[in-house]
């Protein structure tokens, strides 16, 4: 059997972090991460086109055979929250497109997996992610969170213990019953 290869997604439309790990038994290896930049002088629906672009030439340079994608929160401004949410429609679109089974976390569950609170610093997170993966140096912030999303669905998808949150909630970025 293939050990479980993710890629995480931290969507953006000027940066899209992406992140791939393997899982062999209790153990995170790392593979690769990145970002995925589109041309901000560019037409929205060119900078669509760059992400998944970048994203399926992700997908076929490291083979994942599955995916783990952060939600988008509601920003201040309504404009922002709509464009972030169409670099995430171009990433799952990405993801589907290749057949892979698409996971999705918020930012507070992703927190919580890598750095044990929901309200981390992105510094906090970028230090997890090296003492998780035992990396020589910290990724940038964007392929950072593309890794601890990974990480969170490795924890709590199916991997390294594989939590059980039926009947559960999230309360201040912890499960609660």
């Amino acid at each position: 059997m293939t050990a479980p290869r993710i890629l995480g997604i931290d969507p953006g439309l000027r940066v899209t972090g992406f992140g791939v790990i393997e899982m062999h038994g209790n153990q995170l290896v790392y593979v690769a991460s990145g970002c995925i930049k589109s041309n901000d002088k560019a037409s929205l629906p060119e900078r669509i086109k760059t992400l998944f672009a970048g994203i399926s030439e992700v997908i076929a340079t490291y083979a994942p055979n599955q995916a783990a994608v952060e939600k988008v929160f509601v920003n201040v401004n309504p404009q922002s929250t709509l464009l972030l949410g169409q670099a995430r429609g171009a990433a799952l679109s990405a993801l589907v497109h290749a057949g892979l089974p698409v996971a999705e976390y918020t930012a507070l569950q992703t927190k919580q997996a890598v750095v044990g609170h929901g309200k981390a610093a992105k510094e906090q997170v970028q230090d997890m992610v090296v003492r998780l993966l035992n990396l020589p140096g910290a990724p940038t912030a964007d392929a950072a969170d593309a890794l601890a999303c990974a990480i969170c669905h490795a924890h709590g998808g199916q991997g390294l213990g594989a939590l059980a949150t039926a009947g559960y909630r999230v309360r201040g970025g912890r499960l609660v019953g």
